[in-house]
C-alpha cells in the first residue's frame, strides 16, 4: 500500500494531469475533479477559476442601500433648530441636488432622516399615520417628548430588519424649552443638548463638541443667539461638504420656537 506522502509526490509529479476520485455532482458524467499544484492549467482553459468544483459566484441581494446625507439639530432655551443639506446620492452618483431630509411632524417638532431615502419615505408615512391616529383619538397635537418615545418605539419594532435612516428630532417640550433627541437604528434614543447624523456626523459633532457644548475649552462659555447657532450651522456644512462627498449642494435650516 502506497504512503500517502508517495501518492502526493506522484500526484505533484503529474501537475494535475490525472484526477483524484473526488465525487462532484457538478461534474456531470465524469465524478473525478482535477487538481492542480502549478500555475499552469491542464485543461487549456482560459476562463476564471470558481474553485475546484468549478461552482459559480455566489450572488447577493441587499434590501439597503445608502443615498448619504447630514443631519444635525441644536436646542436653545426656547428655540431648537434642525438642518440638513439637500443632496441625495448613490456611490459616485448624485441622483439629486434637491431633495429634503427635513419632515414636520407637528407644528413643534420636526424629524430629520438620512440614510437610505425608500426606508425614510416608509418611516415618514409610518409616523404621519401614527400621528393623525392619535390626533383623531385625542383631540390634541401629540407633543415633542411623545413623539420622540412614538419615534423610538417605531423604529423598535422593526429591530429585526431595521429601518435604514439615522434621525434626529427636534422641537418644544411642554416647558417650552428646545428638546433634542438622537436615534440609533433599533429606537434607542436620548435627550442631548445637540445631535448630528448621517454621512457626515464625524466631521460635525467634534466642531459642534467645542462650539455648542463648550467642551475641552478654558474660556467663560458665553449663550449663543439664534443667529449666531444658524451661521454656526452654515460654517459646519461648508465644512462637511468639503470633505464628504455624500453631503453638499445647498442646506435646509428650521428653526422651531414656542410661539
Amino acid at each position: 500500500m502506497a504512503s500517502y506522502l508517495s501518492t502526493i509526490q506522484d500526484l505533484q509529479a503529474t501537475d494535475g494531469r490525472f484526477s483524484l476520485p473526488i465525487h462532484s455532482t457538478e461534474a456531470g458524467t465524469n465524478p473525478n475533479v482535477s487538481v492542480n499544484f502549478g500555475n499552469k492549467n491542464p485543461a487549456g482553459d482560459d476562463s476564471i477559476d470558481h474553485g475546484v468544483t468549478k461552482a459559480p459566484y455566489e450572488c447577493a441581494f441587499s434590501p439597503y442601500e445608502f443615498n448619504g446625507g447630514t443631519t444635525i439639530a441644536i436646542s436653545g432655551e426656547d428655540w431648537a433648530l434642525v438642518a440638513a443639506d439637500t443632496r441625495l446620492s448613490s456611490g459616485y452618483e448624485i441622483l439629486s441636488r434637491n431633495t429634503t431630509k427635513l419632515h414636520p411632524l407637528t407644528d413643534g417638532c420636526v424629524l430629520g432622516s438620512a440614510g437610505c431615502k425608500t426606508d425614510v419615505d416608509q418611516l415618514r408615512s409610518v409616523l404621519d399615520i401614527k400621528m393623525k391616529i392619535y390626533s383623531h383619538n385625542h383631540r390634541k397635537k401629540m407633543t415633542t417628548p411623545s413623539a420622540a418615545q412614538m419615534l423610538g418605539n417605531t423604529l423598535y419594532m422593526r429591530r429585526f430588519f431595521p429601518y435604514y435612516a439615522f434621525n434626529v428630532l427636534a422641537g418644544i417640550d411642554g416647558e417650552g424649552k428646545g428638546a433634542v433627541y438622537s436615534y440609533d437604528a433599533v429606537g434607542s434614543f436620548e435627550r442631548t443638548p445637540f445631535s448630528a447624523n448621517g454621512s457626515g456626523q464625524s466631521y460635525l459633532i467634534p466642531l459642534m463638541d467645542n462650539l455648542i457644548t463648550h467642551k475641552h475649552r478654558n474660556d467663560e462659555r458665553q449663550p449663543l443667539s439664534k443667529e449666531e447657532v444658524v451661521e454656526i450651522v452654515k460654517d459646519a456644512f461648508v465644512t462637511a461638504g468639503e470633505r464628504d462627498i455624500y453631503t453638499g449642494d445647498a442646506v435646509e435650516i428650521m428653526i422651531i420656537t414656542k410661539d
